[in-house]
C-alpha cells in the first residue's frame, strides 16, 4: 500500500469515527478501487459498520499529485450499499455533489465581495457586520421570485439592481446578489444537503425546539443567505440579514435556518423578525444563540453569534443558577454588548447593579471555537 493510500485509509477511518457518522471505527474497511476526476485522484472504499453487516460505499480524495498525502476535503459516505458494478459511478456522483456545494457557496461569497468592492478592508473587521446562514429545504426547489416578493411586501426591500439586471444568468443559476443602503445581500441555492450531518448534529442543541434534529434530517437542499458590509453598522447588517432569512423561511419547503451553531425554528424566527416592524426591536435572538449544557458541577452557558458583531463569544462555566436564569443572564449581557457596542476585556468586571461585580477572564473556549470571555456567575 502506497503512502497516499495509507493516508486516504486513515482519513476515511477518522471521518467515519466521528460522532456525526458511525461514531466509531468501522469493523472492516478496504480500498475497493480508484479513479481520476477533474485532474485529481480518488479512492473508493467499502466498509462495514459491524462484522456481519453489509458492505457500504465511501469515497476519499482530491489528491493533485501522486506524492500528496493530504486530500482536498472530498470525503463522504451516504452509507448506501456497496455494489461493485456501480461503485465508481456512485462515488463520482458523491464527489460531484461535494464540489457543487463548495463551488456554489464560494460563488455567492465571491459575488458579494466583488460587488462590495473592497474585500481586504472588510476582512480586517474581524467578522464584524458579516452574517450568514443556511435555509434548509425539504425539496429540491428554490423560488427566488417568491423570496423577492416577500422582501418587497414584508420589508419594502427591492432586490433588483443594475448588477443583477445586467447579469440575469446569476438568478437562473440560483444566485441572487443585490445592494441595499450600502449593504450587499446574497442568496445561493444548492441542490444538496449540508455535508457530514453537521446541521442535524448542531440542531440537537436547540432546547426550544425538541423536533429540531428530526426535522432537520429531512432537508435535501439549502439556500445560503449572506449579508456583508464594508463600513455600515453591524446592527443594521444584522437587521437586513434577519429580513432576508425571514423572506426565505416563508417558502413552503423551508424547514429551518442553520445559523449561529444551531437550527432555528421557522415560526419562532419569523415571530422575532416581525417585532422589528412594531417597536423597532433588535432581533438579537435571531442572530445570537445561547447554548446550555448541564454537568455534574453545574450549568454551563455560551453564546454563538457575537463574532459577527466583532465581539468575543461569552461563556459561563459551572454556574449554580437555574438554566432559565443563566439563559436570561447571557441574553442580557449579549444585548448590552451588541446594542451599546461595548467591548469587554480580560481582568475587568461587569454587573447589572452597583453591588454586582462579576469577574471576566479571557481564555481558550470550552464550548466555542477560539478564545472566549468567561464571566463568573
Amino acid at each position: 500500500m502506497t503512502a497516499q493510500q495509507q493516508a486516504a485509509m486513515q482519513s476515511m477511518i477518522d471521518w467515519l469515527s466521528d460522532e456525526r457518522e458511525l461514531g466509531r471505527k468501522p469493523s472492516k474497511i478496504e480500498i475497493a478501487g480508484e479513479f481520476d476526476l477533474h485532474d485529481m485522484h480518488y479512492y473508493i472504499f467499502k466498509y462495514k459498520k459491524t462484522l456481519l453487516g453489509k458492505w457500504l460505499l465511501a469515497v476519499c480524495g482530491g489528491y493533485e499529485d501522486p506524492s500528496d498525502t493530504e486530500h482536498c476535503g472530498h470525503i463522504f459516505s451516504e452509507m448506501q450499499p456497496y455494489e461493485p458494478a456501480t461503485a465508481k459511478q456512485e462515488a463520482i456522483a458523491m464527489v460531484e455533489m461535494i464540489r457543487e456545494y463548495w463551488m456554489k457557496q464560494s460563488a455567492a461569497i465571491e459575488a458579494a465581495q466583488a460587488q462590495e468592492g473592497d474585500a481586504e478592508s472588510r476582512n480586517d473587521s474581524s467578522g464584524s457586520g458579516i452574517f450568514n446562514g443556511f435555509v434548509l429545504l425539504n425539496s429540491s426547489e428554490c423560488d427566488l421570485d417568491q423570496v423577492k416578493e416577500n422582501l418587497l411586501k414584508d420589508w419594502n426591500i427591492s432586490s433588483s439592481s443594475a448588477e443583477t439586471e445586467s447579469h440575469p444568468e446569476e438568478e437562473k443559476e440560483g444566485i441572487l446578489v443585490f445592494e441595499v443602503d450600502g449593504f450587499t445581500a446574497a442568496l445561493s441555492f444548492i441542490d444538496a444537503p449540508i455535508p457530514n450531518g453537521e446541521a442535524e448534529h448542531d440542531a440537537q442543541g436547540n432546547y426550544l425546539w425538541r423536533e429540531a434534529a428530526e426535522i432537520t434530517k429531512t432537508h435535501v437542499a439549502q439556500i445560503i443567505v449572506a449579508v456583508f458590509t464594508r463600513s455600515g453598522s453591524p446592527l443594521d447588517s444584522g437587521r437586513l440579514y434577519t429580513k432576508l432569512a425571514a423572506s426565505c423561511l416563508k417558502l413552503p419547503n423551508a424547514i429551518g435556518l442553520y445559523s449561529s451553531g444551531t437550527v432555528f425554528q421557522p415560526g419562532l424566527f419569523l415571530e422575532m423578525a416581525e417585532m422589528m416592524k412594531s417597536d423597532d426591536a433588535f432581533p438579537l435572538l435571531n442572530l445570537v444563540h445561547v447554548g446550555l449544557v448541564g454537568t455534574e458541577t453545574g450549568m454551563n452557558g455560551y453564546t454563538h453569534g457575537l463574532k459577527s458583531f466583532g465581539k468575543d463569544e461569552i461563556e459561563v462555566l459551572d454556574s449554580q443558577t437555574s438554566p432559565a436564569e443563566l439563559r436570561d443572564f447571557l441574553i442580557d449581557i449579549s444585548g448590552y454588548v451588541v446594542e451599546y457596542n461595548v467591548t469587554l476585556r480580560d481582568g475587568e468586571t461587569i454587573g447589572f447593579s452597583a453591588e454586582q461585580k462579576l469577574p471576566i477572564t479571557r481564555s481558550e473556549g470550552v464550548y466555542v471555537n477560539g478564545e472566549s470571555l468567561k464571566v463568573k456567575y
